[in-house]
């Protein structure tokens, strides 16, 4: 699922938006549930897809904890949560679409896991309702695919994780890089010069799903620093960064990578190598941060 592509050509990330309730749901929801019946068939089949998914798997397997409980951010139709669920782990999922809510819960109904309409920015009083119950704290959180990058605020959701998170529990945060060669040339060689420099836009940028309008945002790796550091430090430290997609281009080269499996075998492969000292050129890059001992922040209104 990536945003990657936005526009004109795929967005495969689960913007993640700021209501849960049908009856006034935000543009990037309505995108979602627009295309929700037809988001797997459409997307799946891509092997660059795959290929990034595939390097986002591994990284979250070394972390979590066998069995663990785990939180997804913006999980979509549930294809890492039920990937996660079926090697033993009890994973929630939150989405603001209901559509795509609704398919995430019939992956995950065979497994001990669930799914949730919540909207990121909703994150701290999720908390506050999960601590008021008695729920236990969860051993890991994730995001993939960027729907971090439709959050403007990032402030609730890192409270929020810090509310919900053990001490010692992985948060792994996949987010668009800002400088990706990859598709550049891609952008070039399709004849789209206009899209080559379009993750280094400040502010909100427009996006378009199944004839909808909304927008995204292309953190930088300073800008999440900021946004970040003063949310989750004392409470997180950031252990390292990789880069997803370095090699393996991005959506936007698609259907034509598909098309070539040794190339991009090849690509893969170098991505092992050069995810970490490379990851500032990935097409998205996996933020890992560690919650510390800090007793969790109280809950802002």
């Amino acid at each position: 699922m990536g945003v990657a592509s936005l526009a004109p050509a795929v967005e495969l990330s689960r913007p993640m938006t700021p209501s849960s309730n049908s009856a006034a749901i935000a543009p990037a929801a309505l995108a979602f549930d627009a295309i929700a019946p037809q988001f797997d068939q459409r997307f799946g089949a891509w092997a660059s897809v795959a290929a990034q998914r595939r390097a986002v798997r591994s990284a979250l397997l070394s972390e979590f904890p066998p069995g663990g409980r785990i939180l997804e951010l913006g999980g979509g139709t549930g294809e890492d949560a039920a990937f996660l669920a079926a090697m033993g782990f009890q994973v929630l999922l939150t989405d603001p679409s209901p559509a795509m809510v609704s398919l995430a819960r019939n992956k995950l109904s065979a497994h001990k896991s669930s799914a949730e309409i919540l909207a990121a920015e909703e994150m701290e009083e999720f908390a506050g309702r999960k601590l008021a119950s008695g729920e236990a704290l969860f051993d890991g959180a994730y995001s993939n695919f960027a729907p971090l990058n439709c959050v403007v605020d990032l402030n609730p959701v890192a409270r929020g994780l810090a509310r919900l998170l053990k001490p010692g529990a992985p948060a792994m945060l996949v987010v668009f890089g800002v400088f990706c060669p990859g598709e550049m040339v891609t952008e070039l060689l399709r004849g789209r010069p206009r899209n080559i420099l379009r993750r280094l836009r400040r502010g909100q940028s427009a996006a378009r799903l199944a004839g909808r309008d909304f927008c995204v945002v292309y953190h930088r790796h300073a800008d999440l620093l900021r946004a970040f550091a003063p949310q989750f430090a004392p409470w997180f430290t950031l252990e390292k960064r990789l880069g997803i997609g370095v090699a393996v281009p991005p959506s936007a080269a698609e259907p034509w990578i598909t098309r070539h499996p040794r190339l991009l075998a090849a690509m893969e492969s170098i991505d092992r190598v050069v995810s970490r000292p490379l990851a500032s050129f990935g097409d998205h890059v996996l933020y890992q941060f560690r919650r510390t001992h800090i007793a969790a922040p109280p809950f802002q209104l």
